[in-house]
């Protein structure tokens, strides 16, 4: 068996890890990005008044509200998205005879394994973000009878109110977001080459270059995340506030919003990227041994000895 498995298990087990250290952060950003009522008494002004509202209204759980789905769907995306770009990495090295990829190589490598991702893994993600939203508005009607679902009957719910192809809501804005692993992807193996020319790299090396490459990433496609976290949601019946494809919701954003409000949460949502990248490279590049060595054990893979 070739490493891409092993990249994958590896690359699951640090997105778990990145996800849990970092999930309050993906809660904050998340209300604020559905959030389109700024004048109501319950609206967030901004990152610290949300992470003060939700802690004192709903407590620490209300941080962690859908973190179950959450970590299934980072341990499912990455492994997906490891498995996909090591593939693809694989046959470039194996048909140049080189041990590293040209940039455009990197950028092929990166759409390939993120449309692959988005794909299979969308439905994880609308799950999480109604299970996010949900919280609040149960904590708002007061109804103490009700509670937050858990996610499969979430899941059940969602394909009963609205349909099978609703788990797809948001694929296209996904889709579009592909750039952003790209250019995560692109500038990280870009700067890992050339350091890796003047020495070994360690795992405080992988944890300032995850860095470095999502926050590029992330500047650059916020927009983009915004509209797809809306779309998640289930549609409104206003007209105002229902999307019909991405250009519709970034029109009436600004209509509605200003420019100001395609970057609703960019402070929140930068901190939690940069930092889930960082722990991300880092644990994923420590993990990967140790995915090697269980894959042997369980003898789904030779041992270094015994491969040609």
């Amino acid at each position: 068996m070739s490493d891409n498995v092993a990249h994958a298990l590896a690359g699951a087990g640090g997105g778990i890890i990145s996800m849990a250290v970092t999930y309050p952060l993906i809660t904050v950003g998340t209300r604020l990005q559905v959030q389109r009522n700024n004048k109501d008494a319950t609206a967030y002004t901004g990152n610290m008044d949300a992470l003060r509202k939700i802690f004192a209204n709903e407590g620490i759980a209300g941080l962690f509200s859908g973190l179950e789905s959450a970590i299934f769907g980072a341990a499912v995306t990455n492994g997906v998205y490891y498995y996909f770009f090591e593939a693809v990495k694989s046959a470039f090295e194996r048909a140049s005879q080189r041990k590293s990829m040209s940039t455009v190589e990197s950028m092929v490598s990166g759409a390939v394994a993120g449309a692959m991702t988005c794909i299979i893994t969308n439905p994880i993600w609308v799950v999480n973000t109604r299970l996010t939203v949900k919280q609040k508005k149960i904590k708002q009607d007061g109804d103490t009878t009700d509670e937050t679902p858990s996610t499969l009957k979430a899941f059940a719910e969602i394909i009963k109110e609205d349909g099978v192809l609703s788990l797809w809501q948001g694929l296209i804005p996904a889709l579009i977001l592909v750039i952003n692993p790209i250019i995560q992807y692109t500038a990280f193996e870009q700067l890992k080459n050339k350091v890796e020319r003047v020495r070994k790299l360690g795992s405080l090396d992988f944890f300032v270059l995850g860095a470095i490459s999502k926050l590029c990433a992330t500047s650059v496609t916020y927009p983009y995340i915004l509209i797809k976290s809306r779309m998640q949601l289930k549609q409104s019946k206003n007209e105002n506030e229902r999307y019909s494809s991405l250009m519709d919701g970034l029109r009436k954003v600004i209509a509605s919003e200003g420019i100001a409000g395609l970057y609703k949460g960019i402070e929140s949502k930068l901190l939690q990227s940069v930092l889930t990248a960082s722990f991300l490279f880092m644990s994923k590049e420590a993990l990967f041994s140790y995915a090697v060595k269980l894959l042997i054990i369980l003898g789904a893979r030779k041992s270094i000895a015994g491969k040609a």
